[in-house]
């Protein structure tokens, strides 16, 4: 939503003046966002240790980028509308293009397929274009509900088992002792920063957090677990950047309060559920499967609001009063004309 900027003592603006308008606070949090990630990255190559090619990023955003707008060419023609990069310039198009940026880069980012760079490639075009398919309503709109980064390293991991994510350790690789108490505290300042002004994420944060060293617990009283090394893996970057930057994601997470803090503690849950069972890679497939249970709650919602609609529509118009009938009494309009 657009909000006016106050004016001093309450006046309107000089005539002549447009009104200043405040940028949408979305727009600024994917605009952070990106640049974020990207002086992150340029960072990675040359101070902290990225294993990935350094061409691999420009290719990886080129094919999100490609992938992004030709789906919203086509989306916009078959719904009838103008698409949603025109109409503001070289501005215009930059934001709308802000999620595919950040989506391209931390794919790159944080998934190793050694020299096959078209399984990359797949991973962006996947990730992308499951925001057109993996939809569900959003108070009368569709909106995608699996997180793209996510849903796209898990395809990787999925379908080509010798891919794996990214080393954690090529995040602080090139790092000094100082250096890789810095480079944490950064992330946690900024990463917090961005969730608590701009998108609103620190109830999932909070469940997150609260819920994941709940696990750690229960693992190590339940199942044997070495409770010191399993809460370990919170102090960790891969962990910090996952806690700050994806699994807070606002288009696929919920907005509520209560729900924010739902989300984020059953992420957790299912991780240690997965940690229970041995299976690797838990936390990418614990946050798919939490976001696909928000994906069809939201649709078993919209149905059964629709049948309570129907259903109130037809007792309203069943308890509505018949049209009386109106005698014909024969006057002149009712008889024929004489011959």
């Amino acid at each position: 939503m657009v909000v006016q900027e106050a004016k001093p003592g309450g006046g309107n603006p000089p005539s002549g003046e447009p009104p200043k308008l405040r940028e949408p606070k979305h727009i600024t949090a994917l605009r952070r966002f990106a640049i974020s990630i990207t002086l992150f990255n340029i960072a990675g190559y040359i101070f902290l240790g990225f294993e990935q090619p350094w061409i691999w990023p420009f290719v990886a955003i080129a094919t999100g980028y490609t992938v992004e707008l030709v789906l919203e060419k086509i989306g916009a023609r078959v719904e009838g509308r103008e698409p949603r990069y025109a109409g503001n310039g070289f501005k215009g198009l930059m934001e709308f293009l802000f999620p595919a940026h950040i989506t391209s880069i931390a794919l790159n980012m944080l998934i190793y397929v050694n020299d096959r760079i078209w399984v990359m490639m797949f991973a962006v075009t996947l990730a992308v274009a499951a925001k057109w398919i993996l939809r569900a309503p959003v108070r009368g709109k569709l909106k995608h509900y699996m997180n793209p980064s996510n849903f796209g390293i898990l395809m990787v991991l999925v379908l080509f088992p010798w891919g794996s994510i990214a080393p954690p350790y090529h995040f602080t690789e090139g790092l000094n002792d100082w250096g890789s108490w810095i480079l944490p505290g950064i992330i946690i300042i900024t990463g917090t920063m961005l969730n608590a002004k701009l998108t609103e994420r620190m109830w999932l944060i909070a469940g997150w957090l609260s819920f994941f060293a709940l696990q750690a617990i229960l693992r190590g009283i339940l199942f044997d677990t070495a409770i010191p090394g399993a809460l370990a893996v919170m102090t960790g970057v891969a962990f910090i950047l996952y806690t700050n930057y994806m699994v807070t994601d606002p288009g696929t997470t919920p907005s509520r309060p209560g729900a924010q803090f739902a989300f984020g503690a059953g992420v957790a849950l299912f991780y240690g559920l997965f940690m229970v069972m041995h299976i690797a890679y838990g936390l990418f497939l614990a946050t798919a499967i939490v976001c696909l249970i928000r994906g069809m709650f939201l649709w078993s919602l919209h149905f059964v609001n629709k049948a309570a609609a129907q259903k109130a529509e037809a007792e309203k118009q069943k308890a509505a009063p018949p049209l009386a009938a109106v005698a014909d009494d024969g006057g002149p309009a009712a008889r024929p004309a004489a011959a």
